[in-house]
């Protein structure tokens, strides 16, 4: 047996090893954290709740609940879907509140499962089933426990104590059986300070971003655009099916009518087509025969929102296509969805050895000096777009937009000093988030230090990294 992984373990220690019966090789070969004084999960925590398993969408009615795509780098996003079935009772038992640690209980990318985020304000946001909130105890503040559950030793403590299958899960049961150091005050103290900053500075990103939205908006007019309170139009059969192949009533809407006047006071382009800004590429499909734990990570719409890429599940390999260095994205390439979640814009701050879902279309822009990468990408993300794609996809089960019709998508051109300050606004956001990933991954090293070495020694090089965050 020289060589290989492996324990010998009696039956009788299996029964005495957890508060539940384990026999997986996995859970008794695998690394857990030792220090000189340490907690269970259970010790740590005055509640856990699950959340909702009640159904969301994107409509605007009722209370919006949070979903594990919306945890990002420690912290908490905006929730993109609401559920309108929440009672108000409900709803004020799962609001998140400060202080207040959410995990990620199941997914099919196990390197998620277990990842964590804390809430630093009181929201109006329920979250959903496949997270659950921890509230912990005055023996460890939330900060330091996220930073210890999203580094490197509890990452082990997950691993050992998850229940892998097509899905992996890492339940509340779990989480109470997990190894957490003893914490020092001085180290939890310092831990928290840093998330603080980091906070704030994504804090000042989306503020940043939010203004960059509002210059938009007020300059095509968008600001305080409210659509008629009419219910129906109506068309002449010449000006409808003959001319759009459209009969469903939905797609004539005033409130797209409103939009398109507005938009005709400005210089508009076609987002594509000969004539149009950008060029589309499609990526690949290549099913789910293909998918692999490791190789070229693959992105697909769940994986992305507008302000990055979360660690895809699925991977592909290196052979999947001949120069497969083709598909990879490059530099200020826009990523931007046509099914399910459609119009989602991404611009790519850096080239990247992934392969993105036949979902995402490539936009490559034309001419980068008369429409810029941030600007138009800010601009497919507004309602100047969202509602054209509302408009196109509506009555269909699963939503999809044709490739024929975001061609045909209306694109106002401002002035190139307004989308330079557009563009400006949108970068010091972006930047501002890199910077509080920086702080978070800085408390994260801080932790491993003070389990490797010693909380002296972390808080010295916590410290010294003080002036970068």
């Amino acid at each position: 047996m020289d060589g290989l992984k492996c324990k010998e373990i009696l039956l009788s220690d299996t029964f005495t090893a957890t508060n539940y019966f384990r026999l997986e090789a996995e859970y008794y070969n695998s690394t857990s954290v030792t220090y000189h004084s340490t907690f269970k999960g259970n010790d740590v925590v005055l509640d856990i709740q699950y959340g909702t398993s009640k159904y969301c969408d994107e409509v605007k009615n009722g209370y919006p609940v949070l979903r594990l795509n919306e945890l990002n780098n420690g912290f908490i996003e905006s929730p993109q879907k609401y559920c309108h079935i929440l009672s108000d009772e409900k709803f004020e038992k799962l609001r998140l509140k400060s202080g207040d640690v959410l995990v990620i209980r199941t997914n099919g990318n196990p390197n998620l499962v277990g990842r964590a985020a804390v809430v630093l304000e009181d929201t109006e946001f329920a979250f959903a089933s496949y997270l659950y909130r921890v509230i912990p105890n005055q023996k460890i503040n939330s900060e330091i426990l996220v930073a210890y559950l999203n580094g490197k030793y509890g990452r082990y403590e997950i691993d050992k104590n998850s229940i892998k299958g097509n899905q992996t899960n890492f339940s509340p049961a779990k989480f109470r059986d997990i190894n957490i150091p003893n914490f020092g005050k001085d180290i939890q103290d310092a831990i928290k300070k840093v998330f603080h900053i980091a906070h704030k500075s994504r804090t000042l990103a989306d503020a940043s971003y939010l203004n960059a939205e509002q210059i938009l908006l007020s300059e095509l007019k968008l600001d305080s655009f409210v659509t008629s309170g009419k219910e129906c139009s109506i068309k002449l059969l010449s000006e409808t099916f003959k001319t759009k192949g459209r009969l469903d009533a939905e797609y004539y809407q005033p409130k797209y009518d409103t939009l398109l006047q507005i938009l005709s006071e400005f210089r508009c382009k076609k987002l594509g087509g000969s004539n149009g800004i950008v060029d589309i590429k499609k990526s690949i499909e290549p099913g789910s025969d293909a998918y692999k734990s490791q190789g070229i990570p693959f992105v697909r719409v769940s994986d992305i929102n507008k302000f990055g890429i979360s660690e895809p599940e699925i991977y592909l390999s290196e052979d999947i296509v001949d120069n497969i260095s083709s598909l990879y994205p490059q530099k200020d390439t826009i990523l931007f969805s046509k099914d399910g979640s459609i119009g989602i814009a991404y611009k790519m701050e850096e080239s990247a050895q992934i392969i993105t879902s036949g979902a995402l279309l490539h936009f490559s822009i034309k001419d980068v000096e008369a429409v810029l990468p941030d600007y138009l990408t800010l601009v497919l993300n507004s309602p100047a777009v969202q509602l054209q794609a509302e408009r196109d996809s509506n009555g269909a089960i699963i939503k999809h937009w044709k490739p024929s019709e975001i061609e045909n998508v209306i694109i106002p051109i401002l002035d190139v000093d307004t989308q330079n300050l557009i563009a400006l606004k949108v970068q010091e956001s972006f930047a501002l988030r890199k910077k509080s990933k920086k702080s978070l991954e800085y408390a994260m090293s801080a932790v491993e230090i003070a389990i490797e070495n010693s909380e002296e020694q972390a808080l010295k090089w916590l410290e010294e990294k003080a002036v970068e965050y």
